[in-house]
């Protein structure tokens, strides 16, 4: 479970084309059979089995247009040409009622939201929002900053889809380890790609390689903008690959109204279990909802 990005020339700024792949993304559990145990692209954010992910570049260069809307639009297939202008995106807002960290929403309301640690694989990526939307959900993307330096493109196809995009530091690694002045670089990094990308640090921030945050990096995330901490109540552990139907029995049986689930981009397990989780919702009565959703 190591985090291996593509890499590309410092400061490119094209959208490369997607790679020649040996099995197709397709919904439904005969994708973790297709795909299980192909090498895992991001590692879960438990401190178990965490593997650094390697430094990101110095250069913070992405010159993504950042011409203001204030409406989201249907996901529409990208036309050739210039970048199309990014919506800025909602800024983090501060729920009194919660606590600094938060690890799920009000249970009294039909209501969950799905979260996923944003790195690894992007095809993976477009293939986890393409079934959240096509169950009508709208998910939390907490993203890696050096996985937005790699593909910027998928700042906008976030925000596209009516999802909650935030802060996952910048390189992913285990920030409640590190000293006061890496922890906050860490942080703030992220913020700047976010902002540079969208307008806005981001709506929320979740530490990496941890369920919750020490109490210096909730500090720490409160001054670089982070009202709160988002930590979760339910963890399928999908980034150990245990299969779809595993990683869909295990989300469905803990989760209840109010519930926050911990989920990756990267992990064709992931994508399988989708279509199964959010069948199981509608079943129930329950909304797949963002994370301000859920708390508004």
């Amino acid at each position: 479970m190591s985090d291996h990005p593509s890499q590309q020339p410092s400061g490119a700024n094209t959208t490369r084309p997607a790679p020649d792949r040996r099995v197709v993304l397709r919904s439904g559990f005969a994708l973790a059979a297709g795909m299980s145990g192909a090498g895992a692209l991001t590692a879960g954010c438990s401190v178990t089995g965490a593997v650094a992910h390697p430094a990101a570049r110095a250069s913070d260069t992405n010159p993504t247009a950042r011409t203001a809307r204030t409406s989201r639009a249907t996901p529409t297939a990208r036309t050739s040409g210039a970048p199309r202008a990014v919506p800025v995106a909602p800024s983090p807002r501060r729920f009194p009622d919660q606590p600094v960290e938060i690890a799920h929403g009000p249970r009294g309301r039909p209501q969950v939201a799905l979260t996923f640690h944003g790195q690894g694989d992007p095809a993976i990526a477009r293939a986890v929002l393409g079934e959240a939307e096509k169950g009508g959900a709208h998910v939390t993307v907490l993203a890696v900053g050096s996985w937005l330096d790699e593909h910027p493109e998928l700042a906008r196809r976030i925000l596209d889809g009516g999802h909650d995009l935030g802060n996952h530091t910048l390189r992913h690694l285990d920030i409640n380890a590190m000293s006061e002045a890496d922890a906050d670089a860490e942080i703030r990094g992220c913020a700047q790609r976010l902002r540079r990308l969208t307008g806005s640090i981001g709506t929320w921030f979740r530490p990496s390689r941890t369920a919750h945050a020490s109490p210096l990096v909730r500090r720490l995330a409160r001054g670089a903008g982070y009202p709160h901490v988002l930590s979760y109540d339910v963890d399928p552990l999908d980034f150990t690959s245990p299969g779809g139907p595993a990683v869909a029995r295990r989300i469905t049986g803990e989760l209840r109204n109010g519930s926050v689930v911990s989920l990756h981009f990267g992990y064709a397990d992931t994508v399988a279990a989708l279509p199964a989780v959010l069948e199981d919702l509608h079943r129930r009565g329950l909304r797949a909802v963002t994370t301000t959703e859920l708390l508004s």
